[in-house]
């Protein structure tokens, strides 16, 4: 026991030692409050939107079919995307159009991705509304795909809550993603990229701007607001 309480002393005096050590590391005068990256996101004149703003224009309205894109706006799958290109098409962008690649990123690359924050609380506060999510990406499709998985257990849905995963593709001059808004009659739209609130705005719906994250490997970034959108305040996380 003697040993024991020794060792124990050892490992508190150890983390005294270093904390201590790290308070006294020399820092030099602050001049002025500083500013963190979020920060420096809300100082556009845009218009800004909480969740708890959507949530409380929301309130007395029945349950209604709400949709999201995914990359970008509910994950940060820039991982799965760069190795691609480093694996596919280092010098250009030609992956994009490799089933191969899309076969990788359906089925195991999605576990490099992360589920941004803003994601989860926003199909969470849908969820209690009682109100129907769907989720239209932009990927191509692939004869099995472990998408659906991925974004309901990084979403914390609820398997019966989850709707299958909708891939609309990406076709030059066309937005494949307004005919399954329409079909699916969708109120509300989420998404990063301008198709998302361009498709949104074709159909007469309430588009509202996901912020990309600026590592993201989809560049350039879009200028969010340019619309006259609303646009979801600390989104890019």
């Amino acid at each position: 026991m003697k040993k024991i309480t020794l060792t124990l002393s050892a490992v508190a005096l150890a983390l005294s030692f270093t904390a201590t050590s790290q308070a006294k590391i020399p820092m030099p005068e602050t001049v002025s409050p500083g500013v963190t990256v979020v920060e420096l996101a809300q100082q556009q004149p845009i218009h800004w939107v909480s969740i708890e703003q959507i949530k409380q224009s929301l309130e007395g309205k029945a349950p209604m079919a709400v949709g999201f894109d995914i990359d970008d706006t509910v994950l940060f799958s820039s991982p799965g995307f760069y190795r691609g290109k480093l694996e596919f098409s280092p010098n250009d962008f030609s992956y994009l159009k490799n089933q191969q690649f899309w076969e990788k990123m359906n089925n195991e690359w999605d576990k490099f991705s992360m589920p941004k924050q803003v994601g989860i609380d926003l199909v969470k506060m849908h969820l209690d509304r009682g109100d129907t999510v769907y989720f239209i990406t932009g990927r191509t499709k692939t004869k099995t795909e472990t998408v659906t998985q991925y974004v309901q257990e990084g979403l914390a849905i609820p398997e019966d809550k989850m709707q299958k995963v909708i891939f609309a593709g990406d076709e030059p001059g066309q937005n494949n993603k307004v005919s399954w808004m329409h079909d699916h009659k969708l109120t509300i739209y989420y998404g990063d990229a301008d198709a998302d609130i361009a498709a949104a705005h074709e159909l007469g719906i309430r588009g509202i701007r996901i912020l990309r994250a600026a590592n993201s490997s989809y560049q350039p970034l879009p200028k969010a607001g340019r619309f006259g959108e609303e646009v979801v305040i600390n989104s890019e996380y």
